[in-house]
Order: C-alpha cells, then structure tokens, then sequence
C-alpha cells in the first residue's frame, strides 16, 4: 500500500483574498513539474457550482483547479456544498447530492457526522495522487466559529498540512490582517503556518521592503511570495465577491449586456466568455433604470426562482424586462432564469417555497413544477435553426451542463436539441423560443464557453445593432492557466513552498 500523498493547504485572512486564485495556480504549477495534483475543499459555500462526469455537484472552483491541474473533477475534491437559499438556510450537497436544506445551527449539529466524509475523501485523494493542494474557506481566526470548523486548521491537522496564509494588500491593512490572524491561532495551528503569501499587489515592490522584514520578524514566518495583481478572468468566478470585480466583466464597450443581479443569483460564471470578448461589456443591474439601452436583458440562473421572481415584480423590473421584451429587444433566461421567463411556477410538494403557484413573467410559452429530485448532468446538444440570436452557428455541436430542481413543460420552438445527457443517448429539446424570436430560455450551463455559439450571439446583437461585427469575436481563449501559473511562479519561492511539503523542484 503506498503512502498517503502530501498535502499543502492555503487559508486566507478573510474571504476573497485570492485563496482560489492560488490554489489553482499551485494545482497546476506543480502538474508542470511532472507531479500528479488534485484539489480539495472540504466544504464550500457558493452559488456558482460545476458538474462531474457522473453527475455530482461541486464548487466552480475546485472543478477549475482540477482543470488547471489536468485531471477530471470528482466529488472527492468538494464532499460538502452549501448553497444558500431563501430564509437564511442552505441546501447541503454531500459528495454530490443534495441531501437537505437546513439553518445554521441545524448545519452545525450535523458537522460531525459529515467530518468523517471529509475524511475518507481526503484519504482517496491522497492514495491516488502525488499532491493535493487544499483550499480553506474565510479566514481560520474566526473565533466564534472555531468549535464548528471542518474547512480550516482542522482539516489542515486531519491532513497534517502545512499551511501558506495569503492576505491581500489592495484591501489595505494586509500586515495587521497577516499578523492579527495568526494572533488569534492556536499554538498548534499557528506553528502549521510555513510561509506568508502578500497578494494582489501594484506597484514597485521595493517599497514594501522594510514591511516585509517586520512582518517576517514579528510573524516567525518567512514571506513566500509578493504576488502582483493579476486579471481576475484567469479563473473562472466562484461567488458573489467576483460580482463586484470590475475587472472580470469587461469595460463599456460596443456591445452592452445587462444581467440581472438576482439575490440568489447562481452560475454567473456562465457570462465570463462574452465579457472577455473584446468591444462586449457585462453589466450587472438592480433596477428598472439600470436595462435602458442593453442590447440584450439577461435572466441567470437563482437558488430562489420563487423569491427572484417576487423581488423582480416588487422593483419593477419584471415590468420593464416585459417591455424590452414587447419592444423586440433580445431576452435571455438561463435555468431559473429561463423558469421565470414562462407563464407560471408551480411548487405542489413545496420543494422551493410556500407558495403552490407563482405568476412569472409569461413571455414564453411553458410552465414550471419543481420537483425533489435534481438533475445534475452534463450534456451535448446541437444548435437548433429556430432561434434567430444563435443563428449562424445552426447545426453546431455544444457541450454544457444542467443543474436544476424543475421540470418545465416542452415547447414547440427549442433552440437546442440534446443529443447526449451523460452516457445516455437521446434526442430532446431544451428551452424555448418566444413566437416573435427575440425571447429564449434554456437549461445549458456552460454554453457560452463555446466559441461558435458566442460568436454567432454577439453576430446576432450587432447586426440588430447595425454595428460592424468584430472579426476576433469566438476566439479560442487559449489556456489561462498556463498565464496564472507563469505569474505566480514568477513571485513566490516555489522551492521552499515545495520544501513545506517534502517535495523537490523542480521533480528530481
């Protein structure tokens, strides 16, 4: 039997410092030097979540760092997803599935039967492969929430860890946010910390010179690395953090897009490919005022389809998305997007609210039930010649992804046939096209990461535009990992991070 592999954890002095970003960059910095990595993230809160080849639910972001790292995601790498919902609870996905919907306290009373399934998937991991970079989850000096934590120290003791601590400077305060979480560990957990990270810097390095040595002398810790501010688009987004990040959805450009910012918006990270398309901006909108002069109104994905679509009608969006749409301007719904696009919401076994039945906002076709099982596939579809925005890419092959709780009643015009749900063969359409064209709703995650039907979208804006189409558009976005992991080992001592771990690099 062969030794349990490795592990390297990265916690952060807060959410949102760059814990992902690293993570991936390590995943596949060290599959460059020829060793076999996985990810894993014990528990994940996010909205934004990613399909396995067997059908499991996980966190985008471990599904991108097992992409960086070159291998197939698996439910081992996030055994619990928390995704929140209405009325401050959370549905918990466990190893894929989702099993309940609970609060807090219920969630805390059943850490610890869910600890020893952190455990065994951590421990299949590391029989199958050389490293595994871990991810923690806030920050580990969450005093108040120390004696219910199974993402941070105690997964780093369970895999006995060394851990990389990352702050980020652009915040401002990342010396006190450095030093101040380390304060507050534990003696034990504070000796697991090897190195220190400083992320997200501009600027001339040299001026944080004598910051550094303090920090350094104070900590008992060596600073590792200074990593510069990189572009947030070289990993894909993993909450809503990633909304407010300007950078990731492109400046104001000839084509405008408006996206709905829902209070349980889920899967945004399926507008990423157009806002990295050059002369194309994603904006994320409130209210009414905000969809003025869009080329195209877009409904994503909720947690909350019930709880959007009331949110929408009481700010008067639901209004003016319907007069967009009675104006002939492009709509687009995605998943929960695409139920509220239909004529109702029906909830007979109360799946997702009180309510039994929801007026949507009936501009197309279909009508919704949710039931309790969820579908979680990926699919294969082909491009349908009924639908006029996705024109020029009819006939074309499409890969995406589906995770939802309803089941929506068929529609005479879809713009999309699948062809392949996981292993099954079929042949059955998905979404709708309104009557007039400019209306349409599907279930496929995912389909914009596809060059030809991005390219044939942005077509069809700008020839309702009247604007010339831009040749670039569709684009293969080549490999973005290979940029992150060239940056970030290009600023962090890889050597001694590998040395924490007892490996050699590059691999002798």
């Amino acid at each position: 039997m062969s030794a349990a592999a490795p592990c390297l954890m990265v916690q952060g002095t807060a959410s949102g410092v760059g814990k992902s970003l690293l993570a991936a960059a390590f995943c596949r910095i060290f599959a460059r030097a020829g060793y076999r990595v996985a990810p894993f993230k014990s528990q994940n809160m996010a909205l934004n979540a990613a399909v396995t080849l067997e059908g499991g639910e996980i966190g985008r972001a471990q599904a991108a760092q097992a992409t960086a790292a070159g291998i197939e995601p698996t439910v081992d790498m996030n055994p619990i997803l928390l995704k929140p919902e209405p009325g401050y609870r959370s549905q918990v996905v466990v190893r894929g599935r989702a099993v309940t919907s609970v609060t807090w306290r219920e969630y805390q009373r059943m850490q610890a039967e869910l600890l020893p399934i952190v455990a065994e998937s951590l421990a299949r991991l590391r029989r199958a492969w050389d490293l595994v970079i871990i991810e923690g989850a806030g920050s580990p000096a969450e005093i108040n929430l120390r004696d219910s934590d199974i993402v941070n120290m105690k997964v780093a003791r369970m895999a006995d860890a060394p851990v990389l601590l990352v702050g980020d400077i652009d915040r401002g305060g990342v010396f006190a946010a450095l030093l101040g979480t380390l304060a507050l560990l534990d003696a034990v957990d504070r000796a697991r910390v090897g190195g220190l990270i400083v992320n997200r810097f501009r600027g001339d390095e040299t001026v944080l010179t004598a910051g550094l040595s303090e920090l350094s002398a104070r900590a008992g810790v060596p600073v590792l690395g200074v990593v510069p501010y990189l572009d947030a688009r070289l990993v894909p987004s993993e909450d809503s953090l990633d909304l407010d990040e300007r950078s990731r959805w492109g400046t104001r450009g000839a084509l405008d897009i408006a996206v709905v910012r829902l209070p349980l918006i889920s899967n945004f990270d399926d507008f990423e490919p157009l806002a990295a398309e050059p002369g194309v901006s994603v904006r994320f909108v409130r209210s009414a005022d905000e969809i003025r002069g869009a080329d195209v109104v877009v409904l994503p994905g909720s947690k909350g389809t019930v709880s959007d679509l009331q949110w929408l009608f009481a700010t008067g969006l639901a209004q003016a998305i319907q007069g967009a749409a009675a104006a002939g301007r492009p709509v687009v719904g995605f998943c929960g997007g695409y139920q509220m696009l239909g004529a109702a919401v029906h909830d007979p076994d109360r799946v997702e609210s009180d309510a039994p039945s929801t007026r949507a906002l009936g501009l197309l076709p279909v009508s919704t039930t949710f039931v309790r099982e969820k579908t979680t596939v990926r699919v294969r579809a082909r491009v349908a010649a009924t639908c006029a925005l996705f024109a020029s890419a009819a006939g074309t092959e499409v890969v995406a992804y589906e995770i939802h709780a309803g089941r929506t009643s068929p529609s005479v015009l879809s713009p999309f046939t699948i062809e392949q749900r996981g292993d099954v063969p079929g042949r059955d359409g998905d979404g709708a096209v309104s009557s007039s064209g400019n209306v349409v709703g599907t279930y496929l995650h995912g389909l914009f990461a596809n060059d030809s039907l991005r390219r044939a979208f942005l077509e069809s804006l700008a020839d309702r535009k009247g604007i010339a189409c831009d040749p670039r558009w569709g684009t293969p976005a080549g490999d973005s990992y290979e940029h992150l992991a060239d940056a970030v080992a290009g600023t962090v001592d890889i050597g001694a991070v590998a040395k924490l771990v007892g490996l050699s690099f590059p691999r002798s």
